[in-house]
C-alpha cells in the first residue's frame, strides 16, 4: 500500500477545513469574500460528509470545507474525515484546523485511500496528506499498511486464497521481518497430534495445515496469536444454505486479522517473542467429511463429539490453542469469524471479547475505545459451561438450542486453555457490509488495532 502520507512538509498543500452546522457561520466569516459567496452559492451548510472545493483567484482548488458532526452527537463519527480521499481530486493536502480527534483523523484519512484492486482496476485515490504536527505518522501509517493486509486476504476469493495460498501470505510475512517459518501440512497433522484441525479439513482437494510463525528475542515476554483460518466454509455435511456460503470466503478473517496485528507488532519492535498459529482448512462437502456425531480426540486430550460440521472453526482453534498453551505464554489471543449469534446480539462493528483477566478487560475496552476499533465485553459465564456436555464423550461441539451460540463458543474454547497467564477470545465479523467512512464494503480489519495499542502499551 503506498503512503497516505507526503513525507515532507509542503507550504502548497491545499488546506482542509472542518466545520459543523453549529461553527459554520464562524468558518466561513474567515474565508476570503469570493470563496464564502461561492460556499453560499452551493448552499453549502457544513452537514456531516459534505465536501466542498473552494476555487482560488487562479481557478485553482483554494482550500476544502468538510462537514462534521457537533461535538456531543450521538451520532458522531470519529472516522468521518476517511471519506475524504474517495471526495478529493488529487493533490497533497494539510488539516487546516483540527477536527474532533486529530489522530483518528489522520488515521481515518489513511485507511480511507485503501482499495481492492487484484482483479478489477481500482486505483488508490492519488491523494496525500502532510501529518498534522504532534501526530505520530510512522504510527499510523504501520496501522493503515497492516489494515490492508488484513482487507487483502479477506477480500481475494477463495480459489486463489486457500490453505496454501494463506500459508504463503504468512511465509512472506515472516520473511519480511526476520521471523522463523514451519507449516504442517495434511496428513502429517495427525502425525504430529492435530485430529482435529485434520478432520475438519481433511474432505477438501488443498491440504489442511497449520501455520507457525516465530519471532522476537525468547526471553522477552511470551505473546502468542491464534487466528481461525477456514479460507472457505460450506458448512460442511450440515450445509449452509447458499445465502450463508456468499461471503465465506471471509471465514479465513480471524487468520488475515493475526497476520495484521503480527505485522504491527514486528514492524513496531515490541518487546515480545511473538508467535503466530494459524490452522488454515478448507470446511468442504465429500465422501470423507467429518460427520454429525463423530467423535474426535483432541489435542488437549478431551474428546470431542460434532454436534454440527458447521461449528468447524472452535475445532480447529482448539487445537492451535492447546499447542499454545503447551509454553504457557503470558498473553495468549485468538480471533475469529466465529458465530452468527455475536452478528445478532452485536451486528457486523462490534464485536464481543472474552477473558476473565480483569485488568486485561479494562485495557482492552480502553484501547477499543480509544482506537476507535470498537469492542463489547461480554461472559465467560459458567451455568452454561454444562450446555457442553456430551453423552457419548467428554464434549460436544455446537449444543443443541439456539441460546448463547458466542458465549458457548467461547466456553468450548476455554476448555483448552489452561496455562497461558493471560487469555483473551474475540469473535470478529471480518467484514463491512456496507460502505462507511475508512471502511470500504469488504473484508475488514477488526480487534487487530485495539490489541495492538495495548501490546504497544505493555511491550512498548
Amino acid at each position: 500500500m503506498p503512503s497516505p502520507f507526503e513525507t515532507a512538509p509542503d507550504t502548497a498543500a491545499i488546506p482542509i477545513l472542518f466545520a459543523t452546522k453549529t461553527t459554520w457561520a464562524g468558518v466561513a466569516k474567515e474565508l476570503p469574500e469570493p470563496a464564502r459567496q461561492f460556499a453560499v452559492a452551493n448552499d453549502f451548510t457544513a452537514k456531516p460528509g459534505k465536501c466542498l472545493t473552494l476555487p482560488g483567484p487562479d481557478g485553482k482548488i483554494a482550500q476544502v470545507v468538510f462537514g462534521l458532526e457537533d461535538e456531543g452527537s450521538k451520532s458522531r463519527d470519529l472516522f468521518r474525515p476517511g471519506a475524504l480521499p474517495g471526495l478529493l481530486p488529487p493533490g497533497v493536502y494539510r488539516f487546516a484546523n483540527a477536527p474532533h480527534d486529530l489522530r483518528l483523523a489522520t488515521l481515518a484519512f489513511a485507511l480511507g485511500t485503501y482499495r481492492f484492486g487484484r482483479y478489477r482496476k481500482n486505483d488508490a485515490p492519488n491523494v496525500r496528506l502532510v501529518p498534522p504536527e504532534g501526530v505520530d505518522a510512522a504510527d499510523i501509517a504501520r496501522m493503515a499498511e497492516a489494515a490492508a493486509l488484513a482487507r487483502d486476504l479477506i477480500n481475494t476469493p477463495s480459489n486463489d486464497m486457500g490453505p496454501e495460498e494463506l500459508a504463503q501470505a504468512a511465509q512472506a510475512l515472516a520473511t519480511r521481518f526476520g521471523a522463523s517459518f514451519n507449516c504442517i501440512v495434511g496428513d502429517e497433522l495427525l502425525k504430529q497430534n492435530f485430529p482435529l484441525i485434520h478432520a475438519v479439513g481433511m474432505a477438501s482437494t488443498r491440504a489442511p495445515r497449520l501455520i507457525d510463525l516465530s519471532w522476537g528475542d525468547p526471553s522477552n515476554p511470551k505473546v502468542t496469536l491464534v487466528g481461525k483460518g477456514v479460507c472457505f466454509d460450506t458448512g460442511g455435511l450440515d450445509l449452509k444454505p447458499s445465502s450463508g456460503m456468499l461471503i465465506m470466503k471471509k471465514d479465513m478473517g480471524g487468520a488475515a486479522n493475526v497476520l495484521a496485528l503480527a505485522q504491527m507488532v514486528m514492524d513496531a519492535g515490541l518487546k515480545v517473542r511473538l508467535r503466530v498459529l494459524i490452522p488454515a482448512v478448507e470446511n468442504a462437502v465429500a465422501g470423507n467429511a467429518f460427520r454429525p456425531l463423530d467423535i474426535f480426540k483432541s489435542r488437549k486430550g478431551p474428546t470431542v463429539e460434532i454436534g454440527n460440521t458447521d461449528a468447524e472453526g472452535r475445532l480447529v482453534l482448539a487445537d492451535a490453542l492447546a499447542l499454545a498453551d503447551e509454553e504457557k505464554p503470558d498473553l495468549l489471543v485468538d480471533l475469529g469469524t466465529l458465530t452468527g449469534a455475536a452478528r445478532v446480539a452485536l451486528g457486523p462493528d462490534l464485536p464481543p471479547f472474552y477473558t476473565n483477566d480483569e485488568d486485561l478487560a479494562d485495557a482492552v475496552a480502553l484501547n477499543a475505545r480509544n482506537e476507535n476499533d470498537p469492542l463489547w465485553r461480554m461472559p465467560l459465564w459458567p451455568p452454561y459451561d454444562s450446555w457442553l456436555d456430551s453423552k457419548t464423550a467428554d464434549i460436544n461441539n455446537a449444543p443443541s438450542g439456539g441460546f448463547a451460540g458466542s458465549i458457548t463458543c467461547a466456553l468450548f474454547l476455554q476448555r483448552f486453555v489452561t496455562d497461558a497467564k493471560s487469555w483473551l477470545h474475540v469473535d470478529i465479523y471480518g467484514w463491512t457490509p456496507s460502505a462507511k467512512p475508512a471502511r470500504p464494503e469488504g473484508g475488514e480489519c477488526q480487534a487487530a488495532r485495539a490489541i495492538y495499542k495495548l501490546l504497544s502499551q505493555r511491550y512498548g
